[in-house]
């Protein structure tokens, strides 16, 4: 049974987060990924599963020429490198393009490939800021508080950046089957967490359940219905109740529903108390006694698990990250499970010489390439064919 992409070839410039996760998710859905490395060095990225590697020298004009003719037959492209580094390496889309009106050219920067901050550094937090997001995020009286490092790269470089990179990439694929001819894809990161940020934007501009200051509302920290609460045992529980009559499940399983004298569920005033009132129950009881409790029920309550530590006691833990969403027919490859703990680091130059002969290089090149240390090839060594 073939694969869903199994048809299409992208070329990857070695890069960060963004293009890597953009190829990674390519590569499970049957795309033949190659990754370009530098000849120099090592690189640490992980998001490598199924995924090859050609080590060349981009400095080198006979790399550069190897480049061309391996773009000729190219579907997809991922550049993560700033606005204008492809067109001085003389890959601009201009001359792909050119030579390849059906390749899929897409472009993966912090703050896009124009305007005023296209040539400036920048990062999740940077981006995040910029977008809006990082505006709606803190309690209530303090300073915008931006997510852990790697949420705020799911949030950017992960969602904003590589998801939405191959969500232009699939549309542009399906828009080349009906008109033949490629396009350039400016997925930053900015634009795509603005992007992923349409709902709270919308309902904040309304004044829905984002009409106070930040940290005082129902979904960002003021609802104690909508709250994270720690546990006897130093864990914590994920509450979500906003509908009624998930409301009512939740206070009758905290053993509340009895009393008389609770306030309106939205009686905004009533909040800090009815917040200090959960804070003590919880913290009555373990991590695990709580999930007795709420597993099974429409409480909308949950344990906050970890990729590492189970709940003590127990095995459970949040599962592995594996490819989404899943297909009936045509599933993403299954990745691989392994004991080895070492990280999954692809090695630069691992195949090299395979792939420029896959794509009809011959060895008198080849043996140029690796001559004039433009190529790098692992499994044979750096001047051996």
């Amino acid at each position: 049974m073939g694969l869903p992409l199994d048809h299409i070839t992208v070329f990857e410039m070695a890069g960060l987060a963004p293009a890597p996760f953009a190829g990674l998710i390519m590569a499970d859905f049957g795309a033949n990924v190659i990754r370009i490395d530098r000849s120099q060095g090592f690189n640490a990225d992980v998001l490598t599963r199924n995924k090859r590697s050609i080590a060349l020298d981009l400095k080198n004009p006979v790399a550069i020429k190897t480049l061309l003719e391996l773009f000729k037959t190219a579907d997809v492209l991922l550049d993560p490198f700033r606005p204008g580094v492809m067109e001085k390496l003389g890959l601009g889309p201009d001359v792909l393009l050119k030579q390849n009106p059906r390749l899929i050219y897409a472009r993966l920067s912090g703050f896009g490939q124009h305007g005023p901050n296209a040539q400036t550094a920048g990062h999740d937090i940077n981006y995040i800021a910029i977008a809006g997001a990082l505006s709606m995020i803190g309690r209530q009286g303090e300073k915008p508080f931006f997510p852990v490092n790697i949420l705020g790269k799911s949030c950017t470089d992960f969602a904003g950046g590589g998801l939405m990179c191959v969500m232009g990439i699939l549309m542009a694929l399906m828009e080349r089957s009906k008109s033949g001819k490629g396009q350039i894809i400016d997925a930053n990161l900015t634009a795509g967490t603005s992007y992923l940020a349409t709902f709270p934007y919308l309902m904040q501009k309304y004044g829905l359940v984002w009409e106070g200051e930040r940290g005082s509302n129902m979904l960002d920290g003021g609802a104690h219905f909508y709250e994270t609460y720690r546990t006897k045992d130093n864990r914590f529980m994920a509450v979500g109740a906003i509908e009624p009559q998930f409301y009512a499940v939740l206070l009758e399983k905290l053993n509340l529903d009895k009393e008389d004298t609770l306030p309106d569920q939205l009686d905004k005033d009533a909040w800090p108390d009815m917040k200090n009132k959960f804070q003590s129950i919880f913290a009555a009881k373990t991590q695990q006694e709580w999930c007795s409790i709420f597993d099974g029920s429409d409480a909308c309550v949950t344990p906050v698990l970890s990729f590492q530590d189970p709940i003590p006691g127990t095995d459970r833990k949040a599962e592995a990250p594996s490819p989404a969403p899943q297909l009936s027919r045509t599933p993403a490859k299954k990745p691989a499970v392994s004991k080895d703990e070492s990280p999954p680091f692809l090695t630069v130059g691992e195949n090299s010489i395979d792939i420029l002969k896959e794509f009809g290089i011959g060895s008198e090149q080849i043996k140029e390439l690796l001559t004039s240390n433009a190529l790098v090839d692992a499994a044979s060594g750096k001047s051996k064919l």
